[in-house]
């Protein structure tokens, strides 16, 4: 029995989805199992049913070897020292040596490597001018990508994997064996020299050349807070306009050829041939890829002559490209292209506006209208889920912006492209294009305040304006009874109260530390984590965590004053400003953190076991030490307390340490966690903040034993992620990221095991 082609599509999207659910990958031998499997079953029966679930299982198959394949290339390259053979794919953009190359590994240990893998390493300069497509014998010493991974946070192995780029390291010796730079690097530094000095230069080469460390971070910024960022990405829009532009090139030149010469082949034909150039221009990065094939499929049909749906095409090219790249399922740019599809799909199929307005240009911006509100709407929800904001700017900055963009800056770009060989003309088209940009991003500062950021609870109704259309045109509003329950189980659902009284989550912020008390959407916030050049743990990871839960920050807790604790202070503080802040240092303006302070905080009860007295430069050993209670639950916070200050506790306050969980002290460093300090405090548990590859080793071996000689089960976030404890009146539950709230196979740590890297 044969399958259609929507059937057969339907079951490679189907075998593929798996990929985003697994918690831990099957094993290979599955493999053969399920071949043999779909073999027996395809000659037993020729039903349909048969047939579907014989691709399925094929697809299931094909996506599994991808994903072990990625895997056992990670465990191979995952040593200290290794030799490889690679070519450099990342561009040199400026006559500034870069810090940081893309290199894609071909050769190991003098074996090749199949499929070939990238790595992003440290490579300082040396001397020789580096550039895209050199080919260098190199020394280097790699170790797998690892993500810091939290709620409302960038899922860094899920990108990584989608992309194929798991591993990153440094180079140790070099050792060229081509110094020649690739044509596209080539044609990059021409078009840099040739390029007249414009306000927009970095946007116009980023839409030239799809590289987006051409934009300055404040056009970032104000790109994406007016959601038009993606006119900067060579995507679908793009890619199209670049098959236009190849179409109408040859429409023109089939003027001068005599009628019998005169066909649909061949525009559609040098289509494809200049769209295929602009993606190998752009660096074939993954969604002009997809957009390729997209446009490489729909030419296929027209060239052949096949008439079908929208709906069938968009289901073919999904099918196509994860058949091509299973691991594409995991990115969250291949779904918000299907999802931009398949909105306009079912707007103009369902929503579709009159018939009188559908032609003519006197109703050419209702149409352009329409379209915006579309994907404003249906896109809510995944906007919501992937960037945990959404601009309010954004349908007013498109509606403006994508028509001046997408028809006049990006034609002019590819006339340019093509003229490159004559600089006058192409600087004219260059000095053009910037102009038309001017125009285009002026009204969008006035915008850029639109951008809000959503908590979780707006997943629930960002989906409203799909249902609304699905509820009206099935007729669903014309029954009471259908939208009551419908209505009540929403009410019901988003009023419902939270299965724990109050809960701790421990951050994952690589080295250093921030631990949340939450109640009743209130927080209270023991440290603030690091802070880096450019950055710090709170606008990377806190402020996200806590708007995504929308918690409302009440009070700081500065356990003492090195970088890694307080260094995100004054990110909360701004975000903050009416925070009461405690710390053990003196000075700082706020409430002191010593012993003998006690206060009630929503029910619960602080109490500060240490240090005796402020510090002039609070340190380790001045570390605010406080207990938390609830009456039945303990929660015993330490900062980074060495094994002085535990003595102390121990004379001072042991009938006080009692816990039933502790944040081990200093990271789990072998100058903390004493014995008789493990004795006193008897707790249930024990949670520490720290980074996988740290310098200092942490957490040591050798306090991981002495926990488990006490019997204290342990826990970090280099190995969980986000560590969280949910307190119930008569019990208590710690969940881990990585195990418990969002575990899924390419969230557990790559690369062979270790302990302390």
């Amino acid at each position: 029995m044969k399958l259609s082609i929507n059937q057969i599509s339907s079951a490679v999207i189907i075998g593929t989805l798996p990929l985003l659910l697994w918690h831990t990958l099957p094993p290979l031998w599955v493999c053969p199992a399920l071949l043999v499997l779909t073999l027996a079953g395809s000659y037993v029966a020729s039903k349909p049913a048969v047939c579907w679930l014989g691709v399925m299982l094929l697809a299931l198959v094909w996506s599994l070897i991808h994903a072990h394949l990625s895997l056992k290339q990670v465990d191979r390259l995952y040593q200290h020292q290794v030799n490889v053979q690679g070519r450099v794919t990342s561009l040199a953009l400026s006559d500034e040596p870069e810090e940081r190359y893309a290199i894609t590994l071909y050769q190991v240990e003098g074996q090749g490597l199949f499929p070939p893998v990238t790595a992003w390493v440290e490579w300082p300069p040396q001397g020789t001018v580096r550039c895209a497509g050199q080919i260098w014998q190199l020394q280097m010493a790699l170790r797998p990508v690892h993500s810091q991974l939290n709620e409302g946070g960038f899922d860094r192995q899920r990108w990584a994997m989608a992309r194929h780029q798991l591993l990153e390291g440094r180079v140790i010796t070099a050792t060229p064996l081509d110094l020649s730079c690739g044509w596209r690097q080539r044609v990059i530094q021409y078009a840099q020299h040739i390029l007249p000095v414009t306000h927009h230069q970095g946007i116009l080469l980023a839409l030239a050349f799809g590289e987006s460390r051409f934009l300055d971070r404040e056009t970032k910024l104000l790109l994406q807070q007016t959601g038009v960022a993606h006119l900067m990405a060579i995507s679908g829009l793009h890619i199209g306009m670049a098959a236009l532009f190849g179409w109408v090139l040859a429409r023109g030149l089939q003027i001068l050829l005599p009628g019998r010469y005169i066909g649909h082949r061949f525009p559609l034909l040098l289509s494809g041939a200049v769209a295929l150039l602009y993606i190998m221009l752009s660096g074939v990065n993954p969604p002009a890829v997809r957009s390729g094939i997209a446009l490489g499929l729909w030419l296929l049909l027209r060239l052949c002559a096949i008439r079908c749906s929208g709906w069938q095409v968009g289901l073919w090219t999904m099918a196509l490209i994860l058949a091509v790249n299973p691991l594409m399922v995991l990115s969250d740019s291949f779904w918000l292209s299907c999802f931009a599809v398949g909105a306009l799909l079912f707007w103009f199929h369902w929503c579709p506006l009159p018939v009188r307005y559908a032609t003519g240009w006197r109703w050419l911006g209702l149409r352009w209208l329409h379209l915006q509100l579309c994907m404003f709407m249906l896109l809510v929800p995944l906007q919501i889920a992937i960037f945990h904001g959404l601009s309010l700017a954004s349908l007013p900055a498109n509606l403006w912006a994508v028509p001046l963009v997408s028809f006049l800056v990006v034609p002019l770009i590819l006339l340019a492209l093509c003229l490159l060989w004559l600089p006058a003309i192409a600087g004219t088209l260059w000095q053009g294009a910037d102009g038309v940009l001017d125009w285009a991003l002026a009204p969008l500062t006035w915008l850029q305040s639109g951008w809000i950021e959503w908590d979780q609870r707006a997943l629930y109704w960002s989906g409203a304006g799909w249902l609304a259309v699905v509820v009206w045109r099935l007729g669903i509003v014309k029954q009471v009874v259908p939208v009551m329950v419908l209505t009540g189980v929403s009410i019901v659902h988003l009023n419902a109260p939270p299965a724990a009284q109050w809960r701790v989550d421990m951050l994952d912020i690589g080295h250093g530390l921030a631990v949340l008390i939450e109640k009743e959407g209130r927080g209270v916030l023991y440290d603030t984590g690091n802070r880096w050049p450019g950055g710090s743990s709170a606008e990377q990871t806190i402020l996200p965590f806590l708007r995504w839960r929308h918690v409302t920050l009440e009070e700081i807790i500065i356990s003492h004053a090195h970088l890694d604790h307080q260094g995100g202070l004054a990110a909360l503080q701004k975000a903050f400003p009416h925070a009461t802040l405690r710390s053990s240092q003196r000075g700082l303006p706020g409430l002191p953190c010593q012993q003998g302070e006690q206060w009630q905080w929503r029910g619960l009860h602080f109490q500060a076991l240490w240090p005796k007295r402020l510090a002039e430069q609070a340190g380790n050993n001045d570390s605010c030490v406080v207990k938390v209670s609830d009456g039945t639950h303990h929660l015993l916070l330490t900062g980074d307390i060495e094994r002085e200050a535990e003595q102390q506790l121990l004379r001072e306050q042991r009938p006080a340490l009692t816990a039933t969980i502790l944040q081990a002290p200093h990271h789990g460093s072998n100058t903390s966690s004493i014995a008789p300090f493990l004795r006193a405090v008897q707790p249930q548990i024990a949670i520490a903040s720290a980074s996988r590859y740290n310098a200092w080793r942490l957490p040591s071996i050798r306090v991981r034993r002495r926990y488990q000689a006490a019997g204290i089960p342990w826990r970090d976030t280099s190995r969980s992620g986000q560590l969280s404890v949910l307190f119930s009146s008569d019990s208590w539950e710690l969940q881990g990221f990585r195990e418990q709230i969002v575990p899924r196979w390419y969230h557990q740590r790559f690369g062979v095991q270790k302990d302390n890297e």
